[in-house]
């Protein structure tokens, strides 16, 4: 398994009827390994894994493991706030052998202390034999994993990696001096991508590349590979699409979009609801701006259900 590069956080389709569009699922996966994506996360935050049911979350990443076929690797969420429920949604992941990664998430809500998140990682890694990627993002947890807490981690031979969304710089660049040299660090965030491979990072787990996978590929490759001036030019570029995913609460600006793009319909579920009318409007602006969309795109209805 060759982790690096740009990872797409993969939204998860909906049909108008609530359920799961398989097959449009199906086309976004093909899509994305065609554009030559680093690797895929079904099953993240962004696939609004919190509102799918168990046999549904699964079947999202048995898709995504199908339609892959091993051309490129598959790190599939596994988040709970129990860390009892964790390990068992770990365990279920790791059975599945087109999965080469799993990725939890800090316990949300529960705001534990850095010793809770150290047991509740470790407890998880040493449930399954599949390589860990841990998720830092205080802005959706409530909790943050602190440097020195994800050094401790690092010593557990299955946990390789972490998503760093924290948002914080300085603690971005401290995650490097506590970590080995082989600790895989991906940003959470597509606008810090630069400056965090700059630091020792190794790639993105990425949002905007549901939209331009091709592009922020193209990014972070060049990042990696010391051609600054080319990862600038295409980071200027599509700053402000990376941003305007973030108007309003993720993944509802990328479904939007997306669904101007004709790439899936816009179907929400509860609590996710549409967008407001002028963020449609200024994401419609952008996506046009940076080429994404042509001026005539039309816009499909979005639709949100409890």
């Amino acid at each position: 398994m060759n982790l690096r590069g740009c990872g797409t956080a993969l939204v998860t389709p909906f049909r108008k009827d609530q359920s799961v569009d398989e097959a449009r699922l199906r086309e976004l996966v093909e899509w994305q390994v065609a554009s030559g994506i680093g690797f895929l996360v079904p099953c993240g935050t962004t696939g609004e894994t919190p509102t799918l049911n168990r046999d549904e979350w699964l079947r999202v990443i048995d898709i995504t493991i199908e339609v892959v076929a091993r051309r490129t690797p598959i790190v599939a969420g596994a988040t709970s706030n129990a860390t009892a429920d964790a390990v068992e949604k770990a365990r279920e992941v790791a059975k599945r052998k087109g999965v080469d990664a799993i990725l939890t998430a800090s316990p949300y809500y529960n705001k534990p202390t850095q010793e809770g998140q150290y047991q509740h990682f470790k407890a998880i890694a040493e449930a399954v034999d599949k390589p860990l990627v841990l998720y830092s993002v205080q802005g959706r947890t409530a909790t943050n994993l602190e440097p020195a807490t994800l050094g401790r981690l690092a010593k557990i031979p299955n946990i390789i990696a972490v998503k760093e969304a924290s948002g914080n710089m300085t603690q971005i660049a401290e995650v490097f001096n506590h970590v080995p040299e082989n600790f895989l660090v991906f940003s959470g965030d597509d606008a810090v991508t630069l400056p965090l491979i700059s630091l020792g990072g190794v790639g993105i787990i990425s949002v905007v590349s549901n939209e331009i996978p091709k592009e922020m590929s193209e990014l972070t490759n060049a990042a990696l590979n010391n051609d600054w001036q080319k990862a600038r030019k295409i980071h200027r570029k599509y700053l402000p699409l990376m941003q305007g995913n973030f108007i309003e609460s993720s993944p509802m600006p990328v479904k939007a979009v997306l669904a101007m793009m004709g790439k899936i319909e816009e179907v929400y579920r509860l609590p996710m609801v549409p967008v407001k009318p002028e963020t449609r409007a200024r994401l419609r602006q952008i996506a046009t701006d940076v080429g994404v969309l042509k001026s005539s795109s039309m816009v499909s209805e979005p639709a949100v259900h409890a």
